[in-house]
């Protein structure tokens, strides 16, 4: 079973989501913040992270950024979360400099987000 872990720090939307990922069958864990997102990283080596941008401490550019410096976790695909109100063009350029898959705008349908996940796990 393909693991997915979600960080979020909007615990009902990560809730949400992992329940609709659970129902497709996939393994899925959540974390509400950027420290836990890089210790479940290299404890659990996810097949997908699915990452907020914007949390308060440590924000998901960030994060990816850590992790693909880091030649345990730099194979781990990031698809970005984000607020609809971001700029869909300053989001493009930095997920390709930091090596992300892509991004999926909140509030977004389950069926949006299969099909993204689906494209990066196979």
């Amino acid at each position: 079973m393909q693991k997915i872990l979600i960080v979020d720090d909007e615990i009902e939307i990560a809730n949400l989501l992992k329940k609709k990922l659970e129902e497709h069958k996939y393994a899925v864990s959540t974390v509400s913040g950027g420290r836990a997102a890089l210790i479940a990283c290299k404890e659990n080596k996810p097949d997908l992270l699915l990452l907020d941008i914007i949390m308060p401490e440590v924000d998901g550019y960030e994060v990816c950024k850590t992790l693909k410096k880091d030649p345990a976790t730099r194979d781990i695909p990031v698809l970005f979360l984000t607020g609809k109100d971001m700029q869909p063009e300053g989001i493009i350029e930095l997920y390709n400099k930091l090596g992300a898959r892509g991004y999926i705008s909140k509030p977004a349908t389950i069926e949006e987000i299969l099909k993204k996940v689906k494209g990066i796990l196979g």
